[in-house]
């Protein structure tokens, strides 16, 4: 019981922070009618990439505050894994997304790629594949046979992230460095990414750094990839999940693992607090308006700790989970961060 309480607190969270109108129309949306090779996504098609350079999509958004001083650049590549987007009770296509499913591609672009995506449009140009992502449900299985059909789904989605990552690889990298960026399930399935492409392996050195968020993160899966200890460093990794202060949800108080966390306002390992006054801005219901101040952040053995975020009419919000806010809530910081992390890999 408790833990359906705390993702019903998620979902509240998305209806406030991922919810908004989009800011303009983009050419083709009509790709969200797509069609499958047996099920399977065509990664030659560019209607399979939630985002990517070469067509006009939500990740493009620029928010307003911020157009004036907008410079993009292209000698860097993101690459981005959303997070889940499938939640419907019914599961209307089993374990696994449907692709074809335009309301569930819409979905996804004006939630997770407009709002988190964006974030690295001025660092770089920005991938994000469309994937056949585990169901919710799958992090919540009942039994073992539960527990089976979870292990199925997630690997169905890794596989899926893996040959897109093949194939941005073999036709869009050109030897750019890359930045991994990611959320909540996307990270899930990031980790093995980095574990399999980059951990040991000479692409290690075009990693610019990566930010895997909303999820736990044993620093020792990694052999050769650091924890990110200053702003400025490369080659490491970034990871936190935002809980309200003094709380810590069951689930992690059971964790038997140690796990990154990464202070989003200090970047600094030897500054584990930061006032909200720190916070540049956050973006939250409306996309084109910057909320400063609206988080402060705090690193625990575990997670990330704020106040209850600052912004008008925040007293109807009740929330102790600020998991799908994440990175909404530290929108500025993060763009900022990763130009200095763009610089310092220049210059090394």
């Amino acid at each position: 019981m408790k833990q359906i309480v705390q993702y019903l607190s998620i979902f509240v969270l998305l209806a406030m922070f991922s919810c908004a109108k989009p800011p303009q129309k983009f050419e083709g949306e009509e790709a969200y009618q797509i069609k499958t090779e047996n099920g399977k996504p065509n990664y030659a098609d560019l209607h399979f990439w939630a985002a990517h350079p070469y067509k006009h999509d939500p990740s493009d958004s620029i928010p307003e505050p911020l157009k004036a001083n907008y410079r993009s650049d292209s000698t860097v590549d993101i690459f981005f894994v959303h997070p889940t987007t499938y939640t419907s009770n019914e599961k209307s296509f089993g374990s696994n997304a449907n692709l074809e499913d335009a309301a569930l591609n819409g979905k996804t672009d004006y939630s997770t790629i407009l709002y988190q995506a964006s974030i690295f449009n001025q660092a770089g140009r920005v991938f994000a594949p469309r994937y056949r992502q585990a169901h919710l449900s799958a992090y919540f299985p009942k039994n073992q046979e539960d527990s089976i059909e979870a292990l199925k789904a997630f690997e169905m989605a890794y596989q899926d992230i893996k040959t897109a990552f093949e194939f941005y690889l073999a036709n869009y990298n050109g030897g750019r460095p890359i930045i991994i960026a990611s959320h909540s399930q996307g990270s899930t399935h990031t980790k093995r990414l980095l574990k399999e492409y980059f951990d040991n392996k000479p692409l290690k050195n075009k990693l610019v750094t990566a930010y895997v968020v909303g999820m736990v993160f044993d620093p020792s899966y990694l052999t050769n990839i650091p924890v990110c200890q200053t702003p400025s460093q490369t080659g490491c990794v970034c990871a936190w999940r935002t809980y309200k202060n003094d709380y810590v949800p069951p689930f992690v108080e059971r964790e038997q693992v140690h796990t990154i966390v990464t202070n989003p306002l200090t970047w600094d390992a030897s500054i584990p607090h930061a006032d909200r006054n720190l916070n540049k801005g956050g973006i939250l219901l409306k996309f084109n308006k910057l909320v400063p101040g609206v988080a402060d952040a705090t690193v625990t053995d575990k997670i990330l700790w704020a106040g209850k975020p600052h912004f008008f009419g925040n007293i109807f919000y009740t929330s102790k989970n600020f998991h799908v806010a994440d990175m909404n809530l530290y929108y500025i910081s993060i763009r900022e961060n990763v130009q200095t992390r763009i610089n310092a890999y220049w210059k090394k």
